[in-house]
């Protein structure tokens, strides 16, 4: 009985921890767009002024599209083609998990209407209960000329409850990332 505690516990925190990882991601676009014309972006300070995070987040999520945006052949520009924006949710989600398994009994005698002698068995039991925090990231890109919202890109998932700067900055990186991955969605179409 031990080793199944011992084989059972590991797996299941290891289930867990990797279905905390994951980001879903969701794009949608106008279809009418020329997404090959655009060339230069810049930050669109009145949408990401009203995202409800801590200054220090929205730097590092601006950091983190700058660096996506360089690597995708866009410039930083004064007189963008795209303005990019950000919206941000998130909201505590409580995971209660029971534990209950086995089989079960008592030692004794007795007498129930169905049954008549003695019972046993083990059994193992308990409910655990855990918070965290899903996020949700999306970043907007706005035609500059016809000021009208082109694409979108939406991550959620779970965010990392932490202390640690290098993993915060980590995290958000690979929201980024993942989200910007469906842009362009010509390219993503093909895929």
């Amino acid at each position: 009985m031990k080793n199944f505690k011992f084989l059972v516990l590991p797996m299941l925190a290891v289930f867990m921890l990797s279905s905390c990882s994951s980001i879903q991601v969701l794009s949608d676009y106008d279809q009418q767009a020329d997404f090959n014309g655009y060339k230069s972006y810049a930050f669109y300070k009145t949408g990401i002024d009203k995202a409800q995070i801590s200054d220090l987040d929205k730097k590092r999520i601006l950091r983190a599209i700058e660096a996506e945006m360089q690597s995708r052949g866009f410039v930083k520009s004064e007189n963008p083609d795209l303005l990019v924006s950000i919206f941000t949710k998130e909201q505590e989600r409580v995971d209660i998990y029971n534990n209950n398994f086995g089989w079960g009994g008592a030692w004794g005698w007795g007498y129930n209407p169905y049954a008549w002698g003695p019972g046993w068995g083990w059994g193992w039991g308990g409910n655990s209960v855990s918070t965290r925090t899903q996020g949700s990231l999306y970043i907007d890109l706005i035609d500059t000329k016809s000021k009208e919202l082109v694409w979108q890109g939406k991550g959620e998932g779970t965010l990392a409850n932490t202390n640690n700067i290098e993993k915060k900055e980590q995290r958000i990186k690979e929201f980024v990332s993942q989200i910007l991955e469906q842009y362009p969605p010509n390219a993503v179409a093909l895929k």
